[in-house]
Order: structure tokens, then C-alpha cells, then sequence
């Protein structure tokens, strides 16, 4: 198989060296296992891209990311991150953590104005961390997971830890529901759907896929919506798009059916083997 830069042992090996930065059982692992995660991290980019320095930061830095072949492996990479991050050793972690940093560190962004900032900049760095940790947080809740309220504020406080491999300072970052929903009240007013945001925005609706996947230019389109439909509603409203309770209703109940369809072996696999292709596409064209 072509190389990979983030890699893990299995969970399950023996010989592993430790649980990693968060272990079987805690509500990291737990929230991170469940098949409907994959909306939450398209639903991460919707929220993330409402923050115009780091939407113009993304594109700015990766000028292929429309095509096919690039946006795929880019999310190839994106996903073994997470994996790593959530699944490996704490040496593994850390690793994925330093090279993650390294990426960042002279990547530098540009406001309309001529204004130059750095791609790691704290602020930007917490914007991402909160957009992803909320949108598996709510994800978690709205589809009906096994998750009390308390469980959702210890993945909250557990995910500080993946904050600090990428940069954020841990005592930044929130440590419940509360303090996260309060940074979202604080960070408001600096968002807006931006040009780029809403290009990003249509692109996922019409996905660069590569040719010949038939499975992911029918099934993304779908689940691009129903992330979208799951935002909160002040998100949707930058958007400027419906942001009703009746809209809020559609999202539950889609992400209730979605969990259900996900829970199909058959269906899950199928998905799953045209994502590992349309990732592997430029590999296998070499």
C-alpha cells in the first residue's frame, strides 16, 4: 500500500505501548467509533469555513483542492490524522501532532485588504478545534447515542488534549458544553460567510470525485445536505439559509434515519470502499 504519513497500531494489538492519549473507555473513543461521525466532519467544515481567515487560509494554501485526485488525498491524510490522534499510542499521537504543527508553521494567509496572517495562529488554531469538537458533540446528541450530558462534557474537556497537539494552548480550550457554547456567543461577531466559504460550500454539494465512482457522486450530495441541515441556526442564517425550528426538526430526524442506514454492514462497506478509492485515486494513476 502507498505510504501514509500518520500511522497507528491497532487498538487491539497486544503489543501495543500504551492506550494512547485517551483509551477504551473514554468517551473520546467511544463518540469517535460511531459511523455517523462522518457527518459531524462535514458538518466541522460548514462551521469552520465561517471564519474568513481560516477558509481563505485553506484555499489559499491548497489552489487544487477542487480537483479530484488533491481534495481526496487531502482528506485522506485529514481522516488518518484523526485516527492517529484518537486511536494511536501517545508516541504516535504526539508524532502526528509535531508534523501537523511542522505543515502549518510558514503557511501564512492573506485578507482582501493585503493583510498577511499566520495559518497557525492561535485564534484560528481554536476555531478548529472548537468547530470539530462541537459538531461531534451535537452530532452525538442529535442522532440518539448512548451519551448523557455528562458524557458530553467529559469528551468536551478530553478533546483539550487534541487542542494541544496542534497548537492550542489546553487551558484555552473549553472543558464543557457550556464554556463551549460561551465561545461560540464570544466569537460571533467575527463570522460571516465570506466568497470562499460559499464556494466551499457549493463544491461539497458537487463534489470532485474521481472518474468511474459512481457510489460517491450519487451518496455525497445527500449527506452534504444533511450535515448542512444540522448546523446551528445561526450558522445557516450566515449562510442565508432556512433556519427555522422546522429546519432544526429535518436535521434530527435525518440524522436518526442516517445512523440507522450506517448501521447496515453492507451499505456502511460499500461507502467506505469507494471513499478508500476515490482517496488512493492519484496512487493508483502513478
Amino acid at each position: 500500500m502507498p505510504y501514509t504519513p500518520y500511522t497507528y497500531t491497532d487498538p487491539d494489538d497486544p503489543a501495543r505501548e500504551d492506550e494512547g492519549l485517551f483509551g477504551p473507555e473514554s468517551v473520546t473513543w467511544r463518540i469517535m467509533s460511531s459511523r455517523i461521525m462522518w457527518v459531524a466532519v462535514v458538518r466541522a467544515l460548514y462551521l469552520q469555513a465561517l471564519h474568513p481567515r481560516v477558509i481563505r487560509g485553506t484555499l489559499q494554501n491548497a489552489p487544487a483542492l477542487t480537483e479530484p485526485v488533491d481534495a481526496w488525498a487531502r482528506l485522506r491524510r485529514t481522516r488518518k490524522f484523526i485516527e492517529t490522534r484518537t486511536f494511536g499510542t501517545v508516541a504516535e499521537a504526539e508524532r502526528a501532532g509535531r508534523r501537523v504543527r511542522k505543515i502549518h508553521e510558514p503557511l501564512t494567509g492573506t485578507d482582501p485588504d493585503g493583510t498577511r496572517y499566520r495559518v497557525d495562529d492561535p485564534e484560528l488554531l481554536l476555531w478548529v478545534h472548537c468547530g470539530e469538537v462541537a459538531s461531534c458533540a451535537d452530532i452525538a446528541r442529535r442522532s440518539r447515542l448512548p451519551f448523557s450530558a455528562a458524557d458530553l462534557d467529559a469528551f468536551v474537556a478530553e478533546q483539550r488534549m487534541s487542542a494541544e497537539l496542534i497548537g492550542v494552548d489546553r487551558s484555552a480550550a473549553p472543558a464543557s458544553m457550556a464554556e463551549l457554547d460561551a465561545y461560540y456567543e464570544q466569537i460571533g461577531p467575527r463570522l460571516y460567510a465570506c466568497d470562499e466559504a460559499r464556494q466551499a460550500l457549493r463544491l461539497t454539494f458537487h463534489p470532485p470525485v474521481p472518474d468511474g465512482n459512481r457510489v460517491l457522486k450519487l451518496g455525497l450530495p445527500p449527506v452534504s445536505a444533511l450535515a448542512f441541515a444540522t448546523l446551528p441556526r445561526w450558522a445557516r442564517q450566515l449562510y442565508g439559509k432556512p433556519s427555522g425550528p422546522v429546519s432544526d426538526l429535518a436535521g434530527t430526524a435525518g440524522l436518526r434515519v442516517a445512523r440507522l442506514a450506517f448501521s447496515q454492514q453492507w451499505l456502511f462497506l460499500s461507502a467506505m470502499r469507494a471513499i478508500h478509492r476515490a482517496e488512493w485515486a492519484g496512487d493508483n494513476q502513478a
